[in-house]
């Protein structure tokens, strides 16, 4: 549910509507089910390395050992960072969706509630987050569902007044508008409303069978990604024109013209606007509580591995980085005031450069399973030994990495095309940030690639008695 609810957020809900509008139904098809494919890619090369070794700060733990401990220090402070502003954004955003009901409370009263109570919610204990994420995720799994089951009713004339459901898609409707350049416009787009599915890996470390539970995980989460992502697609192409203007809303505070409210409506749904508030509320609620998660034990898994101060590696009794926390909910309150006083430039620039980190942690998972691989062959292991095994190794790291750096360099190609200077420096400062912190942290403490023959591909002790434990009872192996 972690990894499900994580993929599904605004981008789906919003901003989908935008990438029909800007790229015909068949276009955003193409894009998002490219888009999926790359992510499912990412998920089976995380899964494998975390079903071997769970632990709270996977992305930079495993990019210090498989690749090199300047590079685990970029990946790490850049995924704290990504989400720290992220949860400033939903805070923003939740300020924003509140207003539909009560437009004379002032939004920063909302973001300063939801803090408190996401930062509540996450001191509980690792069990409060994931019962609270667990709740959150299904009220948008069924919202998805319930739109989907509402669309194909509508397409069969059982709901509403659709005539020809294919209309959208038949030739002369421009089902591929703007060509391939629209389809790589789209394909920056969806690559944004996929972030958060790597949750899962940061989820592990907590996990109570992370070996049997990650695997399972990871399987399923490819096809629901790919029933809600490419159906829900689909069904707006069909009931919905890409020439009308509704879709071209991408915002929270355009949830009248959501293409799921659009469609509920026309399917005769009262209240649907109201309905699809709630769910979007929810569904940013849900993106500010993995994220407050997430950094928080990125920033203790660092203090741990000597990359940030000792300070943020202590627990309290419940097991909770409380330190680590507070200092994560300080940087989205920070964030949060940044746009309440009206710096919308500075903001907007914080949340480029948020949106880039995602992606570059996405190249660091694949770069680092490519590298364990080899590193755990050359060690002599046998590849029937791991608890989950990537099945399309060494071609799938491949292909998602390159698929990635394309992302990356063509974000905001218009702006570069047209010489927009601040606009392509806003876009791409990310990744000097991201080379500045890599190459200064190899400067400064000279550190190497990691050799394969050196690799550390220990697990916890506790995981590996847990599992020797399991394999004397049941006589079945890892």
């Amino acid at each position: 549910m972690i990894a499900i609810g994580g993929s599904i957020g605004t981008g789906l809900f919003v901003a989908s509507g935008g990438t029909i509008a800007q790229a015909g139904p068949g276009g955003a098809l193409v894009a998002y089910a490219a888009v999926g494919l790359m992510v499912y890619l990412l998920m089976q090369s995380l899964g494998e390395m975390t079903a071997k070794i769970p632990v709270a700060g996977s992305f930079q733990t495993f990019a210090t050992r498989f690749v090199s401990p300047s590079f685990g220090f970029a990946i790490g402070w850049n995924y704290w960072f990504n989400w720290a502003i992220t949860v400033a954004a939903e805070l923003v955003a939740a300020g924003i969706v509140m207003s539909f009901w009560l437009p004379d409370v002032p939004g920063w009263v909302w973001a300063g509630l939801f803090l408190a109570a996401l930062t509540a919610l996450n001191a509980l204990s690792a069990k409060a987050f994931g019962e609270g994420e667990f709740w959150l995720a299904l009220i948008k799994v069924v919202t998805v569902i319930a739109f989907l089951a509402a669309g194909v009713l509508m397409i069969f004339g059982v709901l509403g007044s659709q005539t020809d459901p294919l209309a959208n898609w038949k030739e002369g409707k421009d089902v591929f508008h703007g060509g391939w350049l629209s389809i790589i416009s789209v394909f920056m787009i969806a690559g944004f409303s996929f972030q958060g599915t790597e949750l899962v890996g940061v989820a592990a470390g907590e996990a109570k069978d992370p070996r049997r539970e990650v695997p399972k995980a990871i399987r399923r989460v490819f096809w629901r990604i790919m029933l809600f992502y490419i159906g829900a697609i689909f069904i707006i192409g069909c009931l919905i024109p890409f020439a009308d203007p509704s879709l071209l809303a991408s915002g929270e505070a355009d949830v009248a013209s959501s293409p799921f409210t659009l469609v509920f409506e026309r399917a005769g749904i009262a209240f649907a606007a109201a309905a699809m508030n709630a769910v979007i509320l929810t569904a940013i609620l849900s993106a500010g509580n993995s994220g407050l998660y997430a950094s928080t034990r990125m920033l203790y898994s660092m203090a741990h591995d000597g990359k940030a101060p000792k300070i943020f590696g202590k627990t309290n009794s419940r097991g909770v980085p409380v330190m680590a926390l507070l200092a994560t909910a300080a940087v989205g309150l920070f964030g949060f005031l940044t746009a309440l006083v009206g710096q919308g430039a500075a903001y907007t620039w914080l949340l480029n450069v948020s949106g880039l980190c995602g992606f570059i942690v996405w190249v660091g998972i694949a770069a680092s399973h490519y590298r364990f691989r080899r590193g755990y062959l050359a060690q002599g292991y046998s590849v029937k030994d791991l608890p989950y095994r990537a099945p399309f190794f060494p071609l799938g790291p491949i292909v998602a990495f390159l698929m990635l750096i394309a992302v990356i360099v063509g974000q905001n190609y218009q702006a570069v095309l047209a010489g927009h200077g601040l606009e392509v420096l806003s876009s791409y400062i990310g990744l000097p940030l991201f080379l500045g912190l890599w190459l200064g942290h190899r400067l400064v403490t000279k550190s190497k690639v990691v050799k394969l023959s050196e690799m550390d591909l220990t697990a916890p002790e506790d995981i590996e008695e847990s599992a020797a434990v399991r394999s004397a009872r049941t006589g079945v192996t890892n």
